[in-house]
């Protein structure tokens, strides 16, 4: 016999990680928003310009750090 290997609830397990997925885009889309809209009033941002956004994912419990970055235009 092999090891023992623990048995996990595949439909929780992954409407848990949508649920978390839903948040972290509603919130960043959110600050981004209100960062942008500020970074213009106050003259910050002009023409046509390019934000490099970076989001590290980390999950310390099964060692994860996953880099995600990107682009997103501005005017």
């Amino acid at each position: 016999m092999g090891p023992r290997r623990q048995s996990m609830d595949e439909d929780r397990f992954n409407m848990d990680i949508r649920k978390f997925l839903k948040v972290v885009g509603v919130t960043s889309q959110r600050e981004i928003e209100l960062a942008v809209r500020e970074a213009l009033a106050k003259g910050k941002l002009g023409g046509k310009t390019v934000l490099r956004p970076r989001i590290t994912l980390r999950i310390p419990e099964i060692g994860l750090e996953h880099i995600i970055e990107g682009e997103i235009g501005v005017g």
